[in-house]
């Protein structure tokens, strides 16, 4: 009897040992290796036995057509947004994101909307709950077609059967193939499914949409090499107790990774947002202190957000400063620039500073907005609701340049805002707005210019 051959697998990179460690040499992570069975039959395509084998064969640029690689859309135009342009045939793309954030109902809308032959293949819910899903969304679909397995052999002989135009799989942890003795989810399982899934949509030119799990980290769950070996990798994200959900690129080979798709979940599903300015923005009657109102860009997107800030006496001695959805480390600098060049003694008190939406944002060009809402809660004196800011500051209390200023003045301008704060240095192309620019040049000439 032939000896059964095994192997260590590092859970966090991926990595193979002959035996155990308990450090992984890779990636320094500990007690992450695992003990998993290597099975080595006679290993097929994913196409039957009988389907004849294309042979490969290096041809010249000039004789490649990129017809066959021209994009279609997806009918979301977030979506296509964000993949550059619309799904390109033969792709790979890998979405992850939070439990229960809308990964599996965002795949499915696609599936339904779109008039191509799709397959939607779930190893995580059954047929029957899929369909109660599909009810809500879209009820008179009928070019989709579900499918509950997780055998990968299975489906190929499903995917040959039916021979669709999309193939969607939730979730990729889910899917086990008959090469490997290994549980589903483990290392060597996602590495064999994803290459089978590779193979099959580059011969075939089939674009492949997979959700993946995502750990405690925020990263997605399996080796990296995973994110390696897909085309693009996308990351939908957003609160659950809020409505709106964000798709953003981590990588994408078609495209740029500077693009976002904002959605707001209802009762039947995602909606895509055409303004999300205006409703990311509060439509309270009054002007209230602590608010201002910044103009940040989502890659080619601008936009225009609501920062709210709560500056109070420290009750228990020790001052707290706490930021949702913009990064803490930035708003301690902006802190400490106002109390060391604007002579701003908030030391002995606490900041609170949130971001409505429920967005995270780390674009630099909202740092002005901040100082803002610090000043005007700390003054207790509102900032008129026709105000907006957009620029950067430094170490030194100088107010700095940010790039494409002039799409920031036009969403303002678009949006009925009157005024709008910017760094005095910034270069602005000649041309009349109704909108009334102000160039400002430290953070104490900020605070005369809205507070007196």
């Amino acid at each position: 009897m032939a000896k059964t051959k095994t192997a260590y697998f590092c859970q966090n990179c991926g990595a193979q040992y002959p035996k155990w460690v308990g450090q992984c040499p890779s990636c320094k992570e500990w007690n992450t290796l695992v003990e998993e069975l290597l099975e080595k039959p006679s290993k097929t395509d994913w196409k039957s036995e009988s389907a004849p084998q294309r042979a490969s064969r290096p041809l010249r640029v000039s004789e490649i057509s990129p017809d066959q690689q021209k994009r279609f859309s997806s009918g979301d135009p977030e979506f296509d947004r964000v993949l550059g342009g619309g799904i390109v045939p033969g792709s790979l793309i890998l979405i992850g994101g939070e439990p229960g954030i809308g990964k599996s109902t965002l795949l499915l809308q696609i599936a339904l909307n779109l008039p191509l032959k799709t397959l939607y293949v779930s190893g995580e819910e059954s047929q029957e709950q899929i369909a109660m899903r599909a009810q809500r969304v879209r009820p008179e679909a009928d070019a989709c077609y579900l499918l509950t397995e997780t055998n990968t052999s299975r489906i190929f002989k499903q995917v040959e059967a039916l021979q669709p135009d999309l193939l969607i799989v939730d979730s990729i942890q889910t899917l086990h193939s008959d090469y490997l003795e290994a549980g589903a989810g483990s290392v060597s399982q996602i590495r064999e499914c994803t290459a089978e899934l590779i193979k099959f949509a580059k011969e075939t030119h089939t674009p492949v949409l997979l959700i993946g799990h995502i750990t405690k980290d925020g990263t997605i769950a399996g080796p990296k090499i995973l994110e390696h070996m897909v085309d693009t990798v996308l990351q939908f994200e957003g609160d659950r107790n809020h409505l709106f959900r964000i798709i953003r690129a981590l990588k994408n080979r078609f495209g740029s990774t500077s693009e976002l798709g904002i959605y707001e979940m209802k009762g039947d599903g995602l909606h895509t947002v055409a303004n999300p300015s205006q409703m990311l923005i509060s439509q309270h009657p009054e002007s209230l202190s602590g608010t201002a109102v910044a103009a940040t860009l989502e890659g080619m997107r601008p936009l225009l957000i609501e920062i709210q800030a709560l500056v109070s006496t420290a009750v228990y001695g020790t001052p707290q400063r706490s930021a949702t959805g913009f990064p803490a480390k930035r708003l301690n600098m902006l802190l400490a620039v106002l109390e060391k060049r604007a002579g701003f003694r908030l030391a002995a008190k606490d900041v609170f500073l949130n971001i409505t939406g429920g967005i995270q944002v780390d674009d630099p060009a909202i740092d002005l907005a901040v100082l803002a809402a610090i000043l005007s809660s700390n003054a207790d004196l509102p900032i008129p609701k026709d105000v907006c800011f957009a620029a950067e500051v430094g170490l030194a209390g100088e107010i700095r340049p940010v790039p494409r200023i002039e799409q920031r003045i036009g969403e303002a301008e678009k949006l009925g805002f009157s005024t709008i704060y910017i760094a005095a240095t910034s270069s602005l192309s000649v041309r009349k707005t109704a909108i009334e620019v102000i160039k400002v040049g430290k953070v104490e000439d900020l605070a005369r210019s809205l507070f007196g």
